[in-house]
């Protein structure tokens, strides 16, 4: 089991002072005197239990919040984006190191003093910098992704979702609702251009932008929600070049080592305007972008967050439980690979990775998006090697090579 090694949030003490009425007016001859003695005494039982409040609010603020500072220089490990709930800004960062087997939550709040926002989608490594996705406020935060101190911001998008770092002056972000992809410089986290995807031709289809892959000068890019196009784009123009239909609701995308493109789609949902259908994988050629092979899933499942491992030639993806399949199989696999236990309303796994360095299986469990959740780490075979708590609704795994 892994070490728990997230500091202890302080939060400064709440104290509340009642007021202290007046029960009766100042009367006339002997009585005032005498009430005129009892107000003075509780006047001054006022101002001393004033003066003592005042006194603790200044300790209060003159004390300064411990901040926590984290070494993570030489640690391969693993960074684990907590989404939180939508609306509540409770979204978090944990690192996790699995030599020492120990695991450090909050990182983001302890080594900065500030919350990291409201839903936290995606976390890509750069260079020294850690590049995190918060969806819902609209940010980008940038860290040293050796101390997780903040470096920067990217503000001004509204709804980001995945980011792709092309080359040292050109990084794309995607997003839900903007019918545009944003173009920024990771090196000044200045916003340089905008890629624009808007489709007026209906209320579907209004390309809300998700995952990429690059592929030679292309960038591909799939449309998740009430849509089903894989988007070209020509990274020498930064202009959408080509589209590819797909399934319903494309939510992966991934390139193997053979250069054929796998799309994952999860069908829609049952009552949906757009439509419902059974979930699917594709197999594209990314150079004819010419659809090769097509898999259905039963309706109802919900297959989501495909992977590949180091190599390149196998697949990995929730379908609540995790499975496994060769790039070279002709049909999806009908056992899992590693099996979920939990069998709640919300049951499955959530999130998936795979460590580049060791080819180990990290899985995500949000339980019921309420409390905290789990991660799992396995072997590549399939062994359970550690288990840790994280923040709410672990979605996402960046992984620290170096």
């Amino acid at each position: 089991m892994a070490t728990n090694a997230g500091p202890l949030l302080f939060v400064n003490p709440s104290i509340q002072l009642q007021e202290m009425r007046n029960t009766r007016k100042k009367a006339e001859g002997k009585r005032q005197k005498g009430e005129g003695r009892r107000w003075k005494k509780l006047a001054i039982l006022n101002v001393t239990l004033l003066a003592m409040v005042g006194w603790l609010f200044t300790s209060c603020k003159e004390s300064p919040v411990d901040t926590v500072y984290f070494d993570f220089s030489g640690n391969k490990g693993v960074y684990i984006v907590n989404e939180g709930n939508f609306m509540y800004g409770n979204s978090s960062l944990s690192f996790y190191d699995p030599t020492a087997k120990r695991v450090y939550n909050q990182v983001f709040m302890s080594r900065n003093g500030a919350p990291l926002g409201d839903v936290a989608q995606s976390m890509y490594l750069w260079k020294n910098l850690g590049f995190v996705v918060v969806n819902n406020s609209g940010k980008i935060y940038v860290i040293d992704n050796t101390t997780a101190e903040f470096q920067g911001s990217i503000s001004g998008l509204s709804s980001p979702r995945y980011i792709h770092i092309f080359d040292q002056e050109k990084a794309y972000v995607t997003d839900l609702y903007a019918r545009k992809i944003t173009i920024f410089n990771p090196e000044t986290f200045q916003i340089t251009g905008k890629i624009s995807v808007v489709n007026s031709k209906s209320q579907f289809g209004q390309h809300s932008t998700e995952q990429m892959v690059a592929y030679k000068n292309l960038l591909f890019v799939n449309c998740w929600s009430y849509d089903n196009k894989i988007l070209v784009i020509d990274t020498n123009t930064d202009q959408v070049k080509d589209s590819i239909e797909v399934f319903k609701q494309p939510n992966s995308i991934i390139l193997d080592k053979y250069n054929k493109l796998w799309i994952m789609t999860d069908g829609g949902f049952d009552g949906s305007a757009y439509g419902y259908e059974q979930p699917g994988l594709l197999k594209i050629d990314a150079e004819t972008r010419e659809i090769e092979r097509t898999f259905r899933f039963p309706l109802g499942d919900h297959p989501i967050k495909m992977c590949l491992n180091p190599a390149g030639d196998s697949i990995y993806y929730i379908n609540r439980h995790v499975w496994r399949m060769s790039v070279n199989d002709k049909r999806i696999p009908d056992q899992p690979f590693i099996t979920s236990e939990n069998t709640t309303t919300y049951g499955g796994f959530y999130s998936l990775g795979i460590d580049p360095s060791t080819n180990e299986i990290y899985v995500g469990d949000a339980i019921d998006h309420k409390q905290n959740g789990h991660v799992k780490r396995f072997s590549r075979s399939g062994k359970l090697l550690d288990e840790f708590k994280v923040g709410i609704s672990p979605g996402n795994f960046s992984f620290k090579t170096e």
